[in-house]
């Protein structure tokens, strides 16, 4: 999947994989594309929910080991 930023999170515990991903999506247009890498257990939930929550897409998630890859589209 194609991505206009991208954010390395790995490593980061719940909630800064969130909070830098609010962060970085506020200096992109609408529509763009965020990929987030994040490594937290608790991602898997706080990701679709701050994107629900503040009217951004999840576009794809996918695993690569023990990390996860969050593609956001800029709502």
């Amino acid at each position: 999947m194609t991505f206009d930023d991208d954010l390395d999170a790995l490593g980061l515990l719940c909630p800064l994989p969130v909070l830098k991903a609010r962060k970085r999506l506020k200096s992109l247009g609408k529509g763009q594309v965020l990929r987030l890498q994040a490594t937290d257990p608790a991602a898997v939930i706080d990701v679709p929910h701050f994107c629900a929550e503040q009217g951004h897409e999840l576009l794809a998630q996918e695993d690569h080991g023990a990390a996860t890859h969050y593609f956001i589209r800029k709502g």
